[in-house]
Formats: structure tokens, sequence, C-alpha cells
């Protein structure tokens, strides 16, 4: 399916609605753009794809969704029977690499040839309701299942799946700039460091329990950045030091969801509470700019970027917003 619509934008100036740090960065400018996907189709993840495109996952109807972002059309495309893809990156490879829940499966797209592989999960795992994909410095695809289990598969679909030692939980994971993998456990809120060498954890706890750690996402200088959905803060950890450091999201009762470093070192962070996207400076302590999402309930899942862009699928509203970054 193609279908053209009218980009609409919603902001092109300093982002407004929060109380500024007179050592923030003024003024906050960026500019957004919101396209209409397939009724019913819930976005869950956004990634950039190949140049000029943006990847999402249709989680409902079992597709990837594929943005040109210069004629603002989309396409979907199928991954299979009883699909109900939630991650996507992009790999080394140039390829869509996808976390599907409904196939119990990491799924690789080729937008060149348009080949699609499974690869299923051992028989043995069971349903793991699979959540989330980085690429370590290796260039190894490795996942989150929310049902217990973290894993790895590579070009070859070479597979090995490992259990979390507090069960029930893993959610976002990321790659830090020295190529390691960590993850999150909402349910355990915990943090997690892999041994990429035989798979082990490193368990590390977080200064509030029953945070909720939801997702994780490195910066520049390898400090890792935490959502807490239970605790309604987001948290910045320093595996150099141990030391962790965190800071309340504005708003009463707020969920933070998302969490992404943009190429500034700006972090991002989704407040399901307040239908907010939220900009953090870290050199201010900070927050510099509030994106309220295109409708009610947009309800954000996960963030990715690339460049001066930043996207944000809205689950709630079957849209895709592109915010871009001015000077």
């Amino acid at each position: 399916m193609r279908c053209l619509i009218a980009g609409l934008i919603l902001a092109a100036v300093p982002a407004a609605g929060l109380a500024q740090n007179p050592a923030a960065p003024e003024p906050y400018v960026f500019e957004t753009r919101v396209i209409q996907l397939p009724e019913g189709a819930r976005p869950h993840d956004a990634a950039p794809g190949r140049p000029g495109e943006i990847w999402y996952t249709a989680q409902r109807q079992g597709a990837l969704g594929i943005v040109d972002i210069a004629s603002w059309t989309f396409r979907q495309v199928p991954l299979g029977e009883g699909s109900a893809p939630h991650g996507v990156v992009l790999g080394p490879d140039g390829k869509a690499w996808i976390t599907d829940g409904g196939q119990n499966a990491i799924v690789r797209y080729d937008p060149a040839s348009e080949a699609i592989d499974v690869w299923k999960l051992p028989e043995e795992t069971g349903y793991t309701n699979l959540n989330t994909g980085a690429f370590d410095g290796s260039g190894v695809h490795w996942f989150t299942g929310q049902n217990g289990i973290y894993g790895k598969v590579d070009a070859s679909g070479a597979m090995a799946v490992f259990k979390d030692p507090e069960g029930r939980g893993p959610y976002g994971i990321d790659a830090a700039p020295d190529g390691e993998i960590w993850y999150v456990s909402l349910a355990g809120s915990h943090l997690a460091k892999v041994d990429r060498k035989d798979g082990s954890v490193t368990l590390i706890e977080p200064p509030h329990a029953g945070a909720g750690l939801r997702r994780v996402w490195a910066d520049s200088r390898g400090d890792l950045w935490i959502s807490g959905w239970n605790s309604g803060k987001l948290y910045r950890y320093a595996p150099a030091t141990g030391a962790w450091t965190s800071y309340d999201l504005p708003g009463n009762a707020p969920r933070a969801y998302a969490v992404y470093v943009d190429a500034r070192d700006d972090v991002w962070v989704t407040d399901f509470a307040s239908n907010n996207t939220l900009v953090f400076d870290p050199d201010s302590e900070s927050w510099v700019a509030t994106i309220p999402g295109s409708g009610p309930d947009a309800q954000v899942r996960q963030i990715l970027g690339r460049g001066n862009e930043v996207y944000l699928p809205e689950s709630g509203t079957d849209r895709l917003m592109l915010v871009t970054l001015g000077e």
C-alpha cells in the first residue's frame, strides 16, 4: 500500500511550556511534520532506514513500514503469517532487523532485493514476547524478550538465547560507543551489562527500588540514560564510576517510557502521562523542550533518529512524527 498524506507542520518556533534554566541553550528550535499511517497499524518503533527513509513497525498489521521523507509517502511490507513486530533497527548490512513477537522470531528484510529471512527462536524457549534489538561492536544483533530472555543472532542466522537471572522483564537495549551491550528490565527493574563472550550478565541496581527501568540509550561519552516507568524519573548511569544521577520529569505522576540521545547528546524522553515528548540538556541539567503528541493519548514508543532528525512513532494515533532540529 502506498499513500500520500499532506505534511502537517506543527511547530517551527522555540520550544515552550517548561520553565527554562538560565544556563540552557536558547532558543531550542524545531519543526515537526506528521504522516497519517493506516488505521490500526499501531506503529511501535521507528528507526532510520536507508538514506531518506524512516522505517517503522506496524505492530497490529504484521508489517514493516517504509516512509520516503522527500515525497512524504509510505508503503508497508508484510512480514509473514502471525507477525506482530515490535522493534526495528538498521543493521550494518543495510537491512532492517526486526524483533517479531508474533512470529517469536528475528526477521531481516533486505530493501534492495525485498528478501525476508525469518529466524525462529528455539522451541524450548517458548513464547518470549520479543522486544528490542541492537548491534554490538562486532556487528552481532542482540535482542530482549519480556518473558525473561535476551539473546543474539549473527548474519548467518546462528542464534543463542540466555535467561535473565531474575526472570521476566528484559526490555530496552543499546550498544555503548565501545561496542558493549546493555539492557534494562522493566519487571526486574535492573540494568544489565552483557558479556559478549559467554553471554553472562552483570546486574546493576538503580537507586530507587521498583523504578521500572524501561529503555536505555548511551550518549557519546558512554554514559547510559534510562527511563523509569514506575518512578517517573530519568536516570544517568556512568559505567566509568558506577555513579547514578536521577532527574524528575516535570508534572504530576509522569510515566517515562522511551529514551533516546540525539547527535547533540540531548536526551529525549516520552511521558505518557502528559502526552509529551521532553528534551533534556545534560550540560545545564534542565528540560529545554516540550513536543506535544499530534493527538490525544499519542503513546510515543521507541525513539530513534539520524543527524538532526528524530522519529516519534505514535501508536495511539496511528501516526509518525518527524522532528527536525534547527541550528
